[in-house]
């Protein structure tokens, strides 16, 4: 994971997890990376920071996703998961 403040080098896919049920976020999460291919992004947006998703994210994809925290405040949450090759 790390912080970044430089403008991207990949077009970011958006997906607002606000508007998902709790009972289905992860999945919905897990099947949207699992889509992308290397070199995409999802743009993650949330009202609070995600840390048991990212841990679950790290223990499946492992060095394939990229965490990059975009905006990091209470209650907006902007996460950059991309995909390396």
């Amino acid at each position: 994971m790390s912080d970044s403040t430089a403008a991207p080098d990949y077009t970011a896919h958006p997906f607002d997890a606000r508007g998902i049920a709790r009972r289905f976020r992860h999945s919905a999460i897990f099947g949207a990376l699992g889509a992308l291919e290397p070199g995409e992004a999802m743009r993650f947006v949330n009202d609070h920071d995600p840390l048991p998703l990212l841990a679950q994210l790290s223990e499946r994809f492992g060095d394939r996703i990229e965490i990059l925290y975009r905006q990091r405040q209470q209650g907006a949450i902007v996460i950059d998961f991309v995909v390396r090759a």
